[in-house]
């Protein structure tokens, strides 16, 4: 007699309803629509009220914070630069071999760093090679975010479906009906066959089709280096012209005015610094009063700077004979940064945040996608993918990159790196992976053991480690963990089999692991791959145990597909990372990702099949 459709299931059912809908609509942060849900199960009494935090404590969501750890470990000991140094060696500057090298060092780099972090790491590098040998970023950013995505299912070091993939198998276990062999866990080197496999595939697909996939463009924006030269920035966003002092007269009706309300002048340049008496700062606040004898640090065309000084009786020095200091190149100068998926600053406008007063940045233009804006920047409300251009110190970009609200695209100078912890950090690093292979320690607990290593010996302060971890990306798995839970507790997840069953009856067993892959790989384009995976784990195992099928197999399938989100930009925060850098457009995502896709889910299927025959 088939299951029956029960309060509890339809609790269920419109909890995972509601969380899909918030995820794609993205009307409530997704992190409070995780911690929403789970209240609700608590409430609701769906698992026991013992069990409904557990999330947060889990194997899965603690290995996921050591391992985000390590990866800012290695990070400040210099690894990446190191990394580019390497590429660069190996590629002599031919752009054939330059994006193979590059593609494979990303992929090897994705099974052991989370791929959002190792984006925001690989871009950097990705702009110095493309300063150094003339290659767009365009024809590296893409390639290499994909091969991100495609290597990442190596080792469940990195992958948080992966490593979540546990923490589900263990809470299937518990609810299997009578006689139903239990399923074991995976080890950390268990996916490696389907991962290599994947892995290779990423990078050979785009050494024989990168030519015709990513064509040479006419748009010059796409011909340059993101580097701090004038004509970059001037093709990119139209900011042209020279930095000149303008000295404030007594006569000049800028006296008494504030920075803010200069600004909104008619042909009025950017204000970059500003020097009254001897304290002199860059980017001033918009409140800022300008007095008789102040100094400002200006950028724009020499006839729009002559007509505004003339205009406003102010002074004219082509030399920077008082700001020179703070507009050395080696220690200011002008950047790019991209607003990540998890940055704060997302929904807010450019002028809320305070960038001059906090940080002594100035916002100086902002595109997204084909737009460029230019005038009234303040009023600008920034999305995710945003790409900025900001005039600052490096040492000031640096502090406000390090809370992760921006990546910064620019090769910039680091001072905050630590060359002399490297030979510790990639200890304690391979030390945490010995740990999970070759003992019996859970995860977790081997991931932490490299993470405190790299805290006592230096390589991070413990300041930094809480800067390195994602919070909201934890808030969302620890709390998503018990939606699984509950679709296997109630029962959900075998009746939603059960209805599959019906109506694909009879059906061998790689149609029913085709159906759920796509069915994952669909949810996976326009919500959190976790998401994805904690909803799509137990019923593939409710269908695997009721056809005969290896449930193993099964999870591991979904598992790997909600992976597979190259379609549109916004299918992993990846994407969205390198969509500004790289001036992509929708059909550039589309004409690379339908054959990547299909690619991608063969090799899945065939490769797990083969592994578990």
């Amino acid at each position: 007699m088939g299951l029956s459709l029960t309060p509890e299931m339809i609790l269920v059912l419109g909890l995972v309803g509601f969380t899909m809908l918030m995820l794609v609509l993205e009307w409530v942060r997704a992190d409070m629509v995780a911690l929403l849900v789970v209240v609700v199960i608590g409430l609701t009494g769906l698992i026991p009220s013992d069990r409904v935090f557990n999330g947060f404590a889990g194997n899965a969501v603690i290995a996921i914070i050591a391992i985000m750890i390590m990866g800012a470990g290695l990070d400040r000991a210099g690894v990446l630069a190191l990394t580019a140094s390497f590429v660069m060696r190996m590629a002599r500057g031919v752009e054939s071999r330059l994006g193979v090298v590059i593609n494979a060092v990303a992929s090897l780099f994705s099974a052991v760093i989370p791929s959002q972090a190792l984006a925001a790491l690989m871009i950097p590098v990705a702009s110095r090679l493309s300063a150094r040998t003339g290659v767009p970023m365009s024809r590296l950013l893409l390639p290499m975010a994909f091969c991100i995505l495609t290597g990442t299912n190596t080792t469940l070091i990195a992958n948080s479906p992966l490593i979540v993939l546990n923490d589900l198998i263990a809470s299937a276990n518990a609810n299997l009906p009578p006689g139903a062999h239990t399923i074991p866990k995976f080890g950390l080197f268990s996916v490696t066959p389907v991962g290599l496999a994947l892995a290779l595939a990423g990078v050979l697909f785009f050494r024989l089709f990168t030519a015709r996939l990513l064509p040479e463009r006419e748009d010059e924006r796409l011909k340059v280096t993101p580097g701090r030269t004038e004509s970059y920035f001037a093709d990119t966003y139209g900011i042209v012209g020279e930095t000149v002092e303008l000295t404030v007269t007594a006569e000049s009706p800028l006296v008494g005015m504030s920075i803010g309300e200069v600004e909104h002048l008619y042909e009025a340049p950017l204000i970059l610094a500003i020097k009254n008496g001897n304290e002199a700062r860059m980017a001033p606040p918009a409140d800022q009063v300008i007095w008789v004898g102040t100094v400002l640090g200006v950028l724009g065309p020499r006839e729009q700077l002559n007509q505004f000084a003339n205009n406003q009786l102010c002074r004219l020095s082509p030399r920077m004979q008082q700001l020179g200091e703070l507009f050395n190149p080696t220690r200011a100068g002008i950047s790019e940064a991209v607003i990540p998926p998890s940055s704060r600053f997302v929904k807010r406008t450019v002028g809320e945040l305070r960038l001059r007063k906090r940080y002594g940045i100035s916002v100086l233009a902002v595109t997204r996608g084909d737009q460029v804006f230019r005038d009234d920047v303040r009023a600008v409300s920034l999305r995710t993918g945003d790409t900025l251009v900001l005039h600052s110190r490096w040492r000031s970009l640096t502090l406000a990159a390090e809370d992760k609200d921006l990546v910064v695209v620019t090769d910039i100078p680091r001072e905050e790196q630590r060359p002399n912890k490297l030979w510790q950090a990639v200890g304690f690093f391979v030390l945490a992976k010995c740990l999970a292979l070759f003992t019996n320690l859970d995860l977790s607990v081997a991931m932490m053991t490299g993470a405190v290593g790299m805290l006592l010996s230096g390589v991070l302060t413990m300041d930094e480690a809480y800067k390195a971890v994602n919070w909201k990306t934890i808030f969302v798995t620890a709390c998503l963990i018990p939606l699984g839970w509950s679709m296997d507790a109630t029962g959900t997840a075998a009746w939603l089999a059960q209805e599959v069953l019906q109506h694909l009856g009879s059906a061998p067993h790689w149609t029913f692991q085709l159906a759920l892959a796509l069915l994952t790989l669909c949810f996976s384009q326009v919500m959190s791959n976790v998401g994805a995976t904690v909803m799509m784990v137990p019923i593939a195992i409710s269908v695997a145990v009721a056809t005969g099928g290896n449930p193993s197999a099964y999870a591991l399938i979904v598992a790997v597909s909600s992976s597979n989100t190259f379609l549109i930009s916004s299918g992993h925060p990846a994407l969205m990372m390198v969509t500004g850098p790289g001036g992509y457009h929708a059909r550039d995502f589309l004409r690379v990702g339908v054959p990547l896709t299909l690619l991608v889910l063969a090799i899945t299927l065939v490769a797990v099949n083969l592994m578990f025959r």
